[in-house]
């Protein structure tokens, strides 16, 4: 039985391998971007709507970075529960309660009366973002033919970027009309607006077809392989009934087990380092672009605001350029080598910024290697290992592991994000702007470093 069941389990992911891609793939896959997207979203409005928020709460230092951190740290709790819950639940139900958990925390961010309340959303906010990156990654791997599985997955987190610059255009346009100091609550109600709209989409969303079957539901695995693949199963799996599955149970405990512990390693590591780097340039964009007073011509607080918006809408449109030619390079050379190559050219980066920070006064000079150090960072990011690393685990574990392999990966590597933009505005009050770009270089360069080093041989077409 249990040889028979495993064929099966086969059987369905040679039809959804070898499938000609469908309009339905493209919408599952965009049904399944939801949680990324509104990370960028929730990233580029926190940084944007802090300076507003500071002013009406007269939030200190020390609570400013627990506002900071509150996302990030929702989200490490978010993807630890999340990706169990997945393998053992399904993907379909973390995918709607997800939506609904950052609606919610939108809306509390949006009327919040105190900081308190703020942070309490912004941690809402961050735990269902967590949730969804184990379950949104493992969702996408499972359906997609393996011929655009591996570009599928780039684009996947490549909607963070898309969520940037829909944040940013969305605050563009709050402060061409209004001036309010209250403007900040309607960034957030955008959020919540955007989480609606996927939850309702999402309501019709398939369960994965390897999911059900790896856990011995044949009946409904063969009702959503053919709604999806729209062709007939074969005979043995029309005729397979429905079994129970028993093996590896699901949860974190065979991921450190001798079979999975580099793999594990590989996994995690370099996406913890990667995400101090990350979170802690990109959440504080805003804050270094004013620290370095970048195009401070205006006066007010709206104005500065909407300077810092369009410098740091500008500096983000290439992550998304980055992941357009993530599109091509990660197929092609291979995830280990461009997640080496990507960490490597963010550290050149950030020496950049070091460089350029040093530069007395304004000059047009100065301004130049200050973008040409941000574009560098956002391009190598996004076109290696910020594109590698939400694709790893789902390349290195089976279907039964999956969801939880992709949970400890995303919760470890958003633990690196909180510990980031906590501590940044510390470090840059007590020592300055280039320690910080000093530190991101030297993680930047340990992360490259546990890449090559726990190199992993992988098929990028093929799941286990």
């Amino acid at each position: 039985m249990a040889e028979q069941a495993t064929a099966l389990q086969g059987s369905i992911a040679a039809i959804i391998d070898g499938a000609r891609v469908r309009r339905i793939d493209y919408w599952l896959w965009l049904l399944a971007t939801g949680g990324t997207l509104i990370d960028g979203m929730a990233v580029f409005t926190l940084g944007v709507a802090m300076p507003l928020i500071i002013t009406r709460f007269a939030i200190p230092p020390h609570v400013q970075g627990l506002l900071a951190a509150a996302l990030v740290f929702g989200a490490v709790a978010g993807a630890a529960i999340g990706g169990p819950a997945a393998d053992r639940l399904g993907r379909r139900p973390m995918m709607l309660l997800d939506m609904l958990i950052i609606l919610t925390g939108a809306v509390i961010s949006a009327l919040a009366t105190d900081a308190t309340m703020l942070i309490a959303g912004q941690l809402l906010v961050g735990i269902g973002v967590g949730i969804d990156f184990p379950v949104s990654a493992s969702y996408v791997a499972e359906w997609m033919p393996r011929q655009i599985r591996s570009r599928m997955m780039v684009a996947t987190i490549a909607c963070q970027s898309v969520g940037f610059i829909v944040a940013a255009a969305l605050s563009l346009l709050l402060v061409s009309i209004s001036h309010s100091p209250a403007l900040w609550r309607w960034f957030f109600f955008g959020e919540a607006a955007t989480a609606a709209l996927f939850l309702l989409m999402r309501s019709g969303l398939p369960e994965s077809a390897r999911w059900l079957a790896s856990i011995g539901r044949m009946a409904e695995a063969r009702a959503a392989l053919a709604r999806v693949v729209a062709a007939a199963p074969d005979a043995s799996l029309a005729a397979a009934a429905s079994t129970p599955m028993r093996g590896e149970a699901p949860g974190y405990g065979v991921l450190f087990s001798r079979a999975y512990r580099k793999r594990t390693a590989l996994a995690a590591l370099p996406w913890f380092l990667m995400d101090i780097a990350t979170y802690g340039v990109g959440l504080f964009t805003p804050v270094i672009l004013a620290a370095i007073h970048f195009g401070k011509t205006a006066s007010g607080t709206i104005a500065a605001e909407s300077v810092d918006i369009k410098g740091s809408g500008a500096i983000d449109l290439f992550l998304l350029i980055g992941f357009a030619i993530g599109l091509f390079v990660v197929p092609r050379f291979g995830r280990v080598r461009m997640q080496v190559t990507g960490l490597l050219l963010m550290a050149a980066a950030m020496g950049v910024l070091f460089m350029a920070v040093q530069m007395p006064g304004d000059s047009s000079t100065k301004t130049a290697w200050i973008f040409a150090g941000f574009v560098l960072f956002n391009l190598a990011m996004n076109a290696g290992p910020n594109s590698t690393t939400f694709a790893m685990a789902s390349a290195l574990f089976p279907t039964t592991h999956r969801a939880s392999a992709n949970g400890l990966a995303a919760a470890v590597a958003k633990l690196g994000a909180t510990l980031s933009v906590f501590l940044l505005p510390i470090i840059k009050a007590d020592w300055g702007v280039p320690v910080v770009l000093a530190l991101m270089a030297v993680v930047s360069l340990l992360g490259a470093a546990s890449t090559a080093i726990l190199n992993e041989e992988i098929d990028d077409g093929e799941l286990p």
